[in-house]
């Protein structure tokens, strides 16, 4: 490995049934002021699911190139590695992927304990709602969370 290269070998990588090219690790909860902080690490070349974010999301790309790509597929930003992004809620539903290589993303989503994320089908509509208390039950289910195993 080169020097000042990311090492994600001592993360616990986690994935959900059903999303193809994520993998996730929830570093902390902080419920009473309405935040999670959750490492995501998309596959290169690949889009996740289309999904909407509901709640105030910051980011910060760690290792990557974070892609985000419009509805029908299309390219429609590339954030570097080192990238600082602001993004308040949307209603306009979007794919993220990697670059050539997995990009890994550092997720702080704030003030909400309602849903946090809208997972869709290719046609807009509701599969799944995200919130809080989802994002709470992963967080004590991971090796290295609350509820340690």
């Amino acid at each position: 490995m080169n020097p000042g290269t990311f090492d994600d070998r001592h993360i616990q990588w986690n994935t959900l049934a059903g999303f193809d090219h994520l993998h996730y690790s929830i570093l902390d909860i902080d419920e009473p002021n309405k935040i999670v902080d959750v490492l995501f690490r998309f596959a290169a070349r690949q889009q996740i699911v289309l999904h909407r974010h509901v709640a105030h999301n910051n980011t910060f790309v760690v290792q990557g190139e974070h892609r985000l790509y419009e509805r029908n597929g299309e390219l429609k930003e590339v954030r570097a590695t080192g990238s600082y992004t602001v993004s308040p809620p949307s209603a306009e539903p979007h794919r993220e992927g990697g670059g050539d290589q997995d990009v890994v993303v550092l997720f702080s989503i704030r003030g909400s304990d309602g849903v946090l994320y809208e997972v869709l089908d290719d046609d807009g509509n509701l599969l799944v709602a995200l919130g809080m208390q989802e994002f709470i039950g992963l967080y004590r289910a991971q090796p290295d969370g609350n509820g340690r195993h």
